[in-house]
Protein backbone atom coordinates (compact mmCIF):
# COMPACT_ATOMS: atom_id res chain seq x y z
CA UNK A 1 0.00 0.00 0.00
CA UNK A 2 2.93 2.68 0.67
CA UNK A 3 4.39 1.59 -2.21
CA UNK A 4 0.71 2.03 -4.32
CA UNK A 5 0.85 5.51 -2.72
CA UNK A 6 4.82 6.16 -3.55
CA UNK A 7 4.01 5.39 -7.27
CA UNK A 8 0.92 8.12 -7.22
CA UNK A 9 2.40 10.94 -5.53
CA UNK A 10 5.93 10.86 -8.14
CA UNK A 11 3.34 10.50 -10.67
CA UNK A 12 2.20 13.76 -9.57
CA UNK A 13 5.23 15.56 -10.83
CA UNK A 14 4.85 15.14 -14.70
CA UNK A 15 0.97 15.68 -14.42
CA UNK A 16 1.83 19.15 -12.73
CA UNK A 17 4.66 19.92 -15.08
CA UNK A 18 2.26 19.30 -18.44
CA UNK A 19 -0.81 20.89 -16.87
CA UNK A 20 1.89 24.21 -16.06
CA UNK A 21 3.03 23.95 -19.24
CA UNK A 22 -0.33 24.31 -21.15
CA UNK A 23 -1.03 27.06 -18.67
CA UNK A 24 2.42 29.08 -20.10
CA UNK A 25 1.17 28.32 -23.43
CA UNK A 26 -2.83 29.48 -22.84
CA UNK A 27 -1.26 32.30 -21.34
CA UNK A 28 1.25 32.85 -24.63
CA UNK A 29 -1.84 33.10 -27.20
CA UNK A 30 -4.14 34.54 -25.21
CA UNK A 31 -4.83 38.14 -26.28
CA UNK A 32 -4.10 41.22 -23.87
CA UNK A 33 -1.32 42.91 -22.56
CA UNK A 34 -0.26 43.45 -18.77
CA UNK A 35 2.13 46.13 -19.04
CA UNK A 36 -0.38 47.45 -21.07
CA UNK A 37 -3.22 47.71 -18.55
CA UNK A 38 -0.34 48.66 -15.75
CA UNK A 39 1.04 51.32 -17.57
CA UNK A 40 -2.52 52.73 -18.74
CA UNK A 41 -3.80 54.83 -21.51
CA UNK A 42 -2.06 58.16 -20.46
CA UNK A 43 1.96 56.18 -20.20
CA UNK A 44 4.60 57.15 -22.68
CA UNK A 45 6.46 54.51 -24.65
CA UNK A 46 9.56 54.73 -22.53
CA UNK A 47 7.28 53.71 -19.22
CA UNK A 48 5.33 51.04 -21.09
CA UNK A 49 8.43 49.19 -22.48
CA UNK A 50 10.36 49.71 -19.09
CA UNK A 51 7.40 48.18 -17.23
CA UNK A 52 7.50 45.30 -19.99
CA UNK A 53 11.49 44.63 -19.18
CA UNK A 54 10.70 44.79 -15.20
CA UNK A 55 7.97 42.08 -15.95
CA UNK A 56 10.45 40.42 -18.28
CA UNK A 57 7.33 40.17 -20.84
CA UNK A 58 9.53 39.78 -23.78
CA UNK A 59 11.85 37.09 -21.93
CA UNK A 60 11.63 33.70 -24.44
CA UNK A 61 8.67 30.98 -23.42
CA UNK A 62 11.18 28.60 -22.29
CA UNK A 63 12.89 30.95 -20.18
CA UNK A 64 9.81 32.26 -18.09
CA UNK A 65 8.40 28.71 -17.99
CA UNK A 66 12.05 27.48 -16.54
CA UNK A 67 11.81 30.69 -14.08
CA UNK A 68 8.41 29.94 -13.05
CA UNK A 69 8.91 26.08 -12.32
CA UNK A 70 12.04 26.83 -10.68
CA UNK A 71 10.74 30.00 -8.34
CA UNK A 72 7.80 27.59 -7.34
CA UNK A 73 10.12 24.59 -6.01
CA UNK A 74 11.54 27.37 -3.92
CA UNK A 75 7.96 28.14 -3.08
CA UNK A 76 8.04 31.58 -4.19
CA UNK A 77 4.77 31.77 -6.18
CA UNK A 78 6.04 35.29 -7.84
CA UNK A 79 4.71 38.78 -7.10
CA UNK A 80 0.98 39.70 -8.18
CA UNK A 81 1.15 42.98 -11.27
CA UNK A 82 -1.68 44.52 -9.81
CA UNK A 83 -1.14 45.27 -6.39
CA UNK A 84 2.86 43.63 -6.28
CA UNK A 85 2.15 41.14 -2.79
CA UNK A 86 2.96 38.42 -2.56
CA UNK A 87 0.56 35.80 -4.70
CA UNK A 88 2.01 33.11 -2.28
CA UNK A 89 0.63 35.12 0.54
CA UNK A 90 -2.78 35.99 -1.51
CA UNK A 91 -3.54 32.18 -1.47
CA UNK A 92 -2.98 31.63 2.16
CA UNK A 93 -5.21 33.99 3.11
CA UNK A 94 -8.16 33.33 0.38
CA UNK A 95 -7.89 29.84 -0.02
CA UNK A 96 -9.41 28.75 3.41
CA UNK A 97 -12.95 31.02 2.33
CA UNK A 98 -13.16 28.54 -0.65
CA UNK A 99 -12.47 25.39 1.48
CA UNK A 100 -15.02 26.64 4.18
CA UNK A 101 -17.44 27.24 0.85
CA UNK A 102 -16.78 23.92 -0.63
CA UNK A 103 -16.72 21.54 2.76
CA UNK A 104 -20.20 22.93 3.82
CA UNK A 105 -21.41 22.69 0.71
CA UNK A 106 -20.32 18.89 0.18
CA UNK A 107 -21.55 18.21 3.73
CA UNK A 108 -25.02 19.49 3.09
CA UNK A 109 -25.62 17.49 0.07
CA UNK A 110 -24.35 14.22 1.61
CA UNK A 111 -26.23 14.51 3.95
CA UNK A 112 -29.46 15.58 1.60
CA UNK A 113 -28.54 13.77 -1.06
CA UNK A 114 -27.63 9.97 0.03
CA UNK A 115 -30.52 9.90 2.45
CA UNK A 116 -33.31 11.13 -0.68
CA UNK A 117 -31.46 8.77 -2.82
CA UNK A 118 -32.08 5.52 -0.27
CA UNK A 119 -35.44 6.68 0.13
CA UNK A 120 -36.52 6.84 -3.53
CA UNK A 121 -34.65 3.17 -4.09
CA UNK A 122 -36.70 1.88 -1.57
CA UNK A 123 -40.20 3.47 -2.95
CA UNK A 124 -39.25 2.51 -6.23
CA UNK A 125 -42.27 3.70 -8.85
CA UNK A 126 -44.04 5.02 -6.09
CA UNK A 127 -45.10 8.95 -5.92
CA UNK A 128 -42.11 9.54 -3.71
CA UNK A 129 -39.59 7.74 -5.89
CA UNK A 130 -41.15 10.24 -8.49
CA UNK A 131 -41.05 13.27 -6.86
CA UNK A 132 -37.58 12.79 -5.40
CA UNK A 133 -36.70 12.28 -9.29
CA UNK A 134 -38.49 15.17 -10.37
CA UNK A 135 -36.96 17.05 -7.53
CA UNK A 136 -33.43 16.25 -8.18
CA UNK A 137 -33.91 16.74 -12.37
CA UNK A 138 -34.69 20.24 -11.41
CA UNK A 139 -32.12 20.95 -9.37
CA UNK A 140 -29.37 18.93 -11.95
CA UNK A 141 -30.81 21.19 -14.88
CA UNK A 142 -30.39 24.54 -13.29
CA UNK A 143 -27.83 26.63 -14.21
CA UNK A 144 -25.75 27.51 -10.84
CA UNK A 145 -25.59 31.49 -11.26
CA UNK A 146 -29.27 31.58 -11.60
CA UNK A 147 -30.12 29.60 -8.99
CA UNK A 148 -28.01 31.42 -6.59
CA UNK A 149 -29.33 34.59 -8.45
CA UNK A 150 -32.93 33.71 -7.56
CA UNK A 151 -32.20 32.68 -4.24
CA UNK A 152 -30.67 36.09 -3.73
CA UNK A 153 -33.94 37.82 -4.83
CA UNK A 154 -36.25 35.33 -2.57
CA UNK A 155 -34.53 35.45 0.62
CA UNK A 156 -32.85 38.14 0.38
CA UNK A 157 -34.62 40.54 -1.68
CA UNK A 158 -38.05 39.98 -1.06
CA UNK A 159 -38.27 38.73 2.36
CA UNK A 160 -35.06 39.87 3.71
CA UNK A 161 -34.31 37.10 5.69
CA UNK A 162 -30.32 36.68 5.03
CA UNK A 163 -27.66 39.23 3.39
CA UNK A 164 -27.59 39.62 -0.03
CA UNK A 165 -23.83 39.26 0.25
CA UNK A 166 -20.95 38.97 2.15
CA UNK A 167 -19.80 36.65 5.05
CA UNK A 168 -19.43 38.58 8.33
CA UNK A 169 -22.03 36.54 10.23
CA UNK A 170 -22.99 33.39 10.14
CA UNK A 171 -26.17 33.55 7.78
CA UNK A 172 -24.32 34.76 5.13
CA UNK A 173 -22.92 31.55 4.46
CA UNK A 174 -26.48 30.22 3.65
CA UNK A 175 -27.17 31.22 0.43
CA UNK A 176 -23.62 30.49 -1.34
CA UNK A 177 -23.82 27.43 0.41
CA UNK A 178 -27.27 26.32 -0.46
CA UNK A 179 -26.29 27.69 -3.88
CA UNK A 180 -24.11 24.93 -4.36
CA UNK A 181 -25.39 22.03 -2.25
CA UNK A 182 -28.72 22.11 -3.61
CA UNK A 183 -27.35 20.71 -7.42
CA UNK A 184 -24.95 18.52 -6.06
CA UNK A 185 -27.30 16.72 -3.60
CA UNK A 186 -29.67 16.08 -6.72
CA UNK A 187 -26.87 14.45 -8.47
CA UNK A 188 -25.78 12.28 -5.42
CA UNK A 189 -29.54 11.27 -4.94
CA UNK A 190 -30.27 10.23 -8.72
CA UNK A 191 -26.60 8.40 -8.15
CA UNK A 192 -27.22 6.70 -4.65
CA UNK A 193 -30.57 5.70 -5.73
CA UNK A 194 -29.29 4.00 -9.31
CA UNK A 195 -26.63 2.50 -6.82
CA UNK A 196 -29.00 1.04 -3.71
CA UNK A 197 -31.24 -0.31 -6.73
CA UNK A 198 -28.72 -2.34 -8.02
CA UNK A 199 -27.43 -3.42 -4.36
CA UNK A 200 -31.11 -4.21 -3.04
CA UNK A 201 -31.24 -7.12 -6.00
CA UNK A 202 -28.03 -8.88 -4.90
CA UNK A 203 -28.66 -12.39 -3.36
CA UNK A 204 -26.93 -11.31 -0.20
CA UNK A 205 -29.82 -9.04 0.64
CA UNK A 206 -32.27 -12.33 -0.63
CA UNK A 207 -30.32 -14.00 2.00
CA UNK A 208 -30.63 -11.50 4.99
CA UNK A 209 -34.22 -11.44 4.34
CA UNK A 210 -34.38 -14.90 4.56
CA UNK A 211 -32.52 -14.73 7.84
CA UNK A 212 -35.44 -12.75 8.77
CA UNK A 213 -33.29 -9.37 9.46
CA UNK A 214 -35.22 -6.08 9.36
CA UNK A 215 -35.53 -4.07 6.63
CA UNK A 216 -34.23 -1.28 8.27
CA UNK A 217 -31.05 -3.66 9.09
CA UNK A 218 -30.82 -4.91 5.98
CA UNK A 219 -31.35 -1.36 3.89
CA UNK A 220 -28.84 0.58 6.13
CA UNK A 221 -26.17 -2.06 7.09
CA UNK A 222 -25.82 -4.34 4.44
CA UNK A 223 -27.55 -2.50 1.22
CA UNK A 224 -26.44 1.17 2.14
CA UNK A 225 -22.64 0.11 2.87
CA UNK A 226 -22.39 -1.04 -0.55
CA UNK A 227 -23.99 1.06 -2.56
CA UNK A 228 -21.91 3.94 -1.36
CA UNK A 229 -18.64 2.65 -2.71
CA UNK A 230 -19.49 3.99 -6.05
CA UNK A 231 -20.29 7.04 -4.19
CA UNK A 232 -16.72 7.81 -2.91
CA UNK A 233 -15.37 8.66 -6.20
CA UNK A 234 -17.72 10.34 -7.05
CA UNK A 235 -17.87 13.01 -3.94
CA UNK A 236 -13.74 12.95 -4.79
CA UNK A 237 -14.44 13.84 -8.17
CA UNK A 238 -17.36 16.50 -6.82
CA UNK A 239 -15.45 17.99 -4.16
CA UNK A 240 -11.77 18.43 -6.67
CA UNK A 241 -14.34 20.03 -9.59
CA UNK A 242 -16.18 22.10 -6.41
CA UNK A 243 -13.29 24.22 -5.71
CA UNK A 244 -12.90 25.50 -9.11
CA UNK A 245 -17.18 25.44 -9.66
CA UNK A 246 -17.05 27.76 -6.56
CA UNK A 247 -16.22 30.68 -8.60
CA UNK A 248 -19.56 32.08 -9.62
CA UNK A 249 -20.59 32.04 -6.11
CA UNK A 250 -17.91 33.62 -5.01
CA UNK A 251 -18.45 36.31 -7.54
CA UNK A 252 -22.49 36.73 -6.71
CA UNK A 253 -21.77 36.31 -2.77
CA UNK A 254 -18.81 38.64 -2.65
CA UNK A 255 -17.20 35.64 -0.87
CA UNK A 256 -12.88 36.75 -0.95
CA UNK A 257 -11.91 32.80 -2.02
CA UNK A 258 -9.53 31.88 -4.25
CA UNK A 259 -11.77 31.72 -7.25
CA UNK A 260 -12.61 35.49 -7.13
CA UNK A 261 -8.82 36.01 -6.71
CA UNK A 262 -8.38 33.63 -10.24
CA UNK A 263 -11.06 35.70 -11.85
CA UNK A 264 -9.58 39.32 -11.35
CA UNK A 265 -6.01 37.55 -12.30
CA UNK A 266 -7.24 36.33 -15.87
CA UNK A 267 -9.29 40.08 -16.27
CA UNK A 268 -6.58 41.80 -15.65
CA UNK A 269 -3.65 39.68 -16.94
CA UNK A 270 -2.50 38.74 -13.43
CA UNK A 271 -0.09 36.38 -14.97
CA UNK A 272 1.56 35.27 -11.48
CA UNK A 273 -1.72 34.83 -10.22
CA UNK A 274 -3.30 32.39 -13.10
CA UNK A 275 -0.26 30.20 -12.75
CA UNK A 276 0.16 30.08 -9.11
CA UNK A 277 -4.06 29.30 -8.92
CA UNK A 278 -4.24 27.18 -11.67
CA UNK A 279 -1.00 24.82 -10.17
CA UNK A 280 -2.48 25.13 -6.75
CA UNK A 281 -5.85 23.87 -7.33
CA UNK A 282 -4.72 21.38 -9.69
CA UNK A 283 -2.38 19.84 -6.81
CA UNK A 284 -5.31 20.42 -4.53
CA UNK A 285 -7.55 18.04 -6.74
CA UNK A 286 -4.67 15.33 -7.24
CA UNK A 287 -4.53 14.82 -3.59
CA UNK A 288 -8.20 14.32 -3.42
CA UNK A 289 -8.27 11.73 -5.80
CA UNK A 290 -5.43 10.04 -4.56
CA UNK A 291 -6.85 10.01 -0.81
CA UNK A 292 -10.25 8.90 -2.44
CA UNK A 293 -8.18 6.03 -3.90
CA UNK A 294 -6.70 5.10 -0.74
CA UNK A 295 -9.95 5.33 0.70
CA UNK A 296 -11.29 2.64 -1.66
CA UNK A 297 -8.74 0.60 -0.75
CA UNK A 298 -9.50 0.76 2.92
CA UNK A 299 -13.13 -0.04 2.28
CA UNK A 300 -12.98 -2.94 0.51
CA UNK A 301 -10.80 -5.75 0.94
CA UNK A 302 -10.47 -6.65 -2.35
CA UNK A 303 -9.02 -3.59 -3.55
CA UNK A 304 -6.51 -3.15 -0.84
CA UNK A 305 -5.70 -7.22 -1.61
CA UNK A 306 -3.88 -5.95 -4.78
CA UNK A 307 -1.43 -3.70 -2.77
CA UNK A 308 0.34 -6.51 -0.32
CA UNK A 309 2.02 -9.59 -0.91
CA UNK A 310 1.79 -12.79 0.61
CA UNK A 311 0.11 -13.74 3.53
CA UNK A 312 -1.11 -10.57 4.33
CA UNK A 313 -3.00 -11.08 1.30
CA UNK A 314 -4.36 -14.33 2.17
CA UNK A 315 -5.58 -12.41 5.43
CA UNK A 316 -6.92 -9.91 3.78
CA UNK A 317 -9.09 -12.56 1.18
CA UNK A 318 -10.36 -14.56 4.77
CA UNK A 319 -11.25 -11.29 6.43
CA UNK A 320 -13.52 -10.28 3.48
Amino acid sequence: MHRYIGKRLLLLIPILLGLSLIVQLLIDITPGDPARIIAGSMATDEEYWKIRNDLKLDDPFFTRYFTFITNIMRGNFGQSYANRRAVRDDIAVRFPYTLRLVSISISLALCLGIPIGVYAATHQYTWKDNTAILLSLIFVSMPSFWFALLLVQIFAVKFGWLPVSGIMTWKGWILPTMSLALGYAAGLARQARSNMLEVIRQDFITTARAKGQSEVVIRYRHALKNACIPLILIVGGLYGSALGGALIAEVIFSVPGLGQYMLAGLTGRDYPVIQASVLFMSTIFCVVILLIDVAFAFIDPRIRSQYVRGRKREKIKEDA
